[in-house]
Formats: structure tokens, sequence, C-alpha cells
């Protein structure tokens, strides 16, 4: 049998850290597998060809359904990381995934749907309040960024997989097939090491060395223990309640800036678009057939996501935000635009029916490339380990809420005003994020997580908005 140590000498003392991103952010992708299932799942229920059909109302509560358990999860996770431990919370959400594909396979109703949906939330709140945090703690600051960027291209590959199965395949079989995921995550995760920084804050010392030996190597161990050490003598003292996320001058600056970045993720429409864009390019069929258009959209999605993985340690963070959201801007403004002149005006657009294609898989490369990835990376960057589960958790509750919030209003405003409405309002929003990420993210390409602190920690009250 390979040991740690034989791994460690054979492919260099990282090969853990990239052992333990790959297999843990399983648990990312097999959650948007069950957060994507709507794109190809809805048009097939509402048009009744399957065993059972849905109403348009009950279509977009089946949507966001799954954002409700989410909250659940994030809760439990808060609770959780910190005593089970960050590896078997990360674990545990195997079981609420398996459950929820055994149940969406088996149902015969929508009300087994409503459930199903609701306990695959779950997952999702755990996987995103647990997972960033674990890549944060146990990845060098040199490939912080690449690794916990692999939780993005996870969401990406996890989306664009429930579609290709969803498109060619009925509904129950792909859910069999989606069992696969967490059964693979549970097999392969369970020999990962736990976090040292949770080790340490526990008194499990001897666990701590170890775990550090596997991550780093024996070479470096010894200089990272004391390290973590050090840290956790300065931190001595610090609380766990959930006013000091808002009463602490640094843990206030960390949840402004990355709760800003997780609102800038909704503001784009990203959420709603994933859960309508089958819906979207229905209206376009004249160029392409909808499930390849949905296909091609997700697969660019994936391409761009893992380019955005290899350079986010060399560019920076903030370089690609601006590039991101600039583009997205321009892209959100020209779907409104086409959309007003063929549903409010008798403009002639059958020269540009490929108009709609173009702009939107030039949007979803814009926001591939930062919006998307950038901050759920920092979540796990900015917040100190003390307070980090509590951040977590509110954070994906945070996002959760206004994820619900804007595919709801995608839905409404769609089906009252036109489908120009929303676009317009997420350009508008987006481009007030600009002026956000310019002023008020910093930028952590290369630091320490400590170091993090302490930069949002110099920061007075009329900081340098350069950072």
């Amino acid at each position: 049998m390979i040991t740690r140590v034989n791994l460690c000498s054979f492919f260099g003392p990282r090969i853990y850290q990239y052992l333990a991103a790959v297999t843990g952010t399983l648990s990312i992708l097999s959650s948007e597998m069950h957060f994507g299932w709507t794109s190809p799942s809805l048009p097939i229920l509402t048009k009744g060809l399957y065993k059972f059909r849905i109403s348009g109302h009950e279509a977009s509560w089946l949507a966001v359904i799954l954002l409700a358990g989410t909250v659940l999860g994030a809760i439990i996770a808060a609770k959780l990381t910190d005593v089970l431990g960050r590896r078997k919370v990360i674990l545990l959400t195997a079981l609420p995934l398996l459950l929820g594909w055994i149940m969406i396979g088996l149902a015969k109703s929508v009300t087994v749907l409503f459930i199903a949906r609701f306990i695959a939330g779950v997952s999702s709140g755990l996987s995103f309040s647990t997972v960033p945090m674990y890549l944060g703690e146990i990845a060098e600051p040199q490939i912080r960024g690449m690794l916990a960027s692999l939780c993005s291209v996870c969401v990406v590959i996890g989306i664009l997989l429930i579609n290709i199965l969803g498109n060619y395949l009925p509904i129950d079989t792909t859910a069999y097939i989606g069992c696969i995921f967490p059964i693979v995550l549970f097999i392969s995760f369970f020999w990962m090491p736990e976090s040292p920084s949770f080790l340490l804050r526990n008194n499990r010392f001897e666990e701590a060395a170890k775990s550090i030996e596997t991550l780093r190597g024996k070479e470096e161990a010894d200089k990272e223990l004391k390290r973590l050490q050090q840290d956790l003598v300065e931190d001595n003292g610090a609380t766990h309640r959930f006013t000091d996320l808002f009463t602490d001058k640094v843990n206030r600056r960390a949840a402004f800036i990355a709760y800003g970045l997780r609102s800038i993720q909704q503001f784009c429409g990203a959420t709603a678009i994933t859960f309508y864009c089958k819906t979207i390019f229905q209206e376009e069929e004249d160029i392409l057939a909808a499930n390849t258009s949905t296909i091609l959209y997700f697969g660019l999605q994936l391409i761009i996501a893992i380019f955005a993985t290899f350079i986010v340690d060399i560019t920076g963070r903030k370089p690609l935000l601006i590039l991101s959201i600039t583009g997205t801007v321009l892209t959100l403004f020209l779907m409104s635009a086409y959309f007003f002149l063929k549903e409010k005006t008798d403009y002639d657009l059958d020269n540009f029916t490929y108009l709609p294609l173009i702009v939107l898989f030039l949007n979803v490369s814009f926001l591939s490339i930062g919006i998307r990835n950038i901050p759920l990376l920092m979540m796990g960057e900015l917040f100190s380990p003390d307070i980090k589960s509590i951040a977590l958790c509110f954070g994906t509750i945070y996002y959760s809420i206004v994820a619900l919030l804007t595919a709801k209003m995608f839905y409404l405003t769609t089906d009252a005003f036109g489908m120009y409405v929303p676009f317009l309002i997420f350009g508008i929003l987006t481009l007030s994020s600009l002026f956000f990420v310019i002023f008020f993210v910093p930028e952590t390409k290369g630091m320490r997580l400590k170091d993090i602190q302490i930069k949002l920690g110099k920061l007075g009250d009329n900081q340098d908005t350069k950072l």
C-alpha cells in the first residue's frame, strides 16, 4: 500500500494539497449538479413529457427551493465545523447529496421533488460554508488561489454535467447517475488530512503536526507548525460570537468586502441565467437547438474557469475582477437592448437572430474570468480562523437569500414586462459594482492568511482605497 510519505516522496510535498482540493471539491460539483438540474428538467416537467406535469408557478419555486435548504445547511455547518472539523463536515455532505438524487429518481409527484431539492440544498450550504474554509487553511499562499478556484471550476463542471445528462437522458436515469458523485466523494476524501488550524485550536497538537507534515512535507512541517502556533498565541482570547463579525473592526471590513463580492455574483444575474438558460435559448432556436446552445454555454464557461484558475495567482484578484465586471456590464446592456427591440418594437431583427447567442457566450466568458470564482476564493482568505466558520455560514445564507430574490425577480419581471427588464436591472447593478471593486477590494495574491488580517487591521477610517 502506498503511504502518505511515499506519495510525498514520489510526487512532491504539495501532492496532498492538490488531492485534498480535488476530492473535497467533489461535494461542490455534486451540489451544483443539483443546482443546475432545473435548466434541463423544468422544460420537460412543465410540458408534461415526464411521469407527471407541473405548472410554471411550481417550476419557479422548484428552481429556488434548493436555496432554502442551503440556508439550513449553512447554519448546520456553522455549528459543526468548529466541533467535528472541516474534514468530517465535508464528508457529511455526501449524505444529503445522495438522498436528494435517490428521491428525484423515485419521485412521482412534485411534492417529492420539492423535498428532494430542499434536502440537496442542505448539502450546498454545508459545502459552500466549509470547502473554501478548508482549502484556505491547507493551501500554501503560492497556490492558494489556484486550489480555492477549483471550487468555481467544480461549480461549472457540475452544471455542465447535469445539462449534458439531463438533455439526453430521462430525469430518473440522470438522478441515478448523479448518485455516483457523492459516493466517490466519500470514498476519496475519507483519506485526506484535517485542517491543521482546526486541530491546533482544539489542542490536538500531535495530530496537527502529522497533518502539516502530510500537507507540506517534512522539510517545511516544523516551520509551518511554528507559524501556526504563533498565530494561535496572537489570537488568544478571540471570541466566536456572531456579533463579533460586525463589532470587530477587522472582521467588519472583511465582511463588507466578502459579502459585497458575493452580492456582485447575483447582481450580474449569474444564478438566474443558470436556472433559466435553456428557457432563454429556446427563444432563439432558429440558430441552434436549445440543448446544444446550453451545453456550449456551460462548456465555454468551464474552459474560461479553468484558465482563470491558472492565472489568478499570477495576475492577482483585483485586475481579473475589474476586467470581468466591465465585460459583463456591456453584455448585459446588449442583451437588454436586443430583447427590448424584439419585444417592444416592430424593428426587423431577422438578420440578428444570432446576436443573443454570441452575447450570452461573451457574457459567460467575462463572468468566468473573475466574478464566478474570485468572490468564493476570497471568502476563504479574508476572515480569521476564529470567526471563519460563522462568517462563511452567514455568507452562504446571505448569498442564498440574494440568489433566491434575483432568480424570482428574473422570472417575475420577464413574465410581467419582458426579458429586457431583468437584463437591464442586472446591467445597472453590475455597473455600480465596478466602483466597489476599484475602491474597496484588496489584493491578496501570495499573502499568508495572517498577513491579510494584519493588512485589514492597519486600515484606518480614512483608509487608502488602493489597499
